[in-house]
């Protein structure tokens, strides 16, 4: 499985990048692709390319307030959830995208 996604928090340095951190860890872990695009206070850092986006099979949105470019994503499932969820248990997140995908 191939995620894609971004993610941002309220104040744009903290959340972002931790959830962003834990998320890909996971991902490892889990034999899950995941990159992730951080839209914080230095603005858009690790930004997703054309090809990544193209070959994604879900986009994961990570956030807690909007963020830019989400036209990018057209036409592919999105999952959003807090940061909390990236932060506290980004396995099980993953896990449960997994499943769900699976079973689609």
């Amino acid at each position: 499985m191939n995620i894609v996604g971004i993610t941002a928090c309220t104040v744009g340095i903290a959340h972002t990048y931790m959830a962003r951190e834990k998320l890909m860890e996971a991902g490892k872990r889990l034999g899950i692709e995941v990159q992730l695009e951080a839209q914080g206070s230095a603005g858009i850092e690790f930004p997703l390319t054309e090809e990544e986006i193209k070959a994604a099979d879900l986009v994961l949105f990570c956030v807690d307030i909007g963020v830019t470019g989400k036209e990018r994503f057209k036409g592919k499932p999105i999952v959003e959830v807090p940061t909390k969820l990236g932060i506290k248990s980004p396995e099980n997140l993953l896990t449960k995208i997994r499943e769900k995908w699976e079973a689609h």
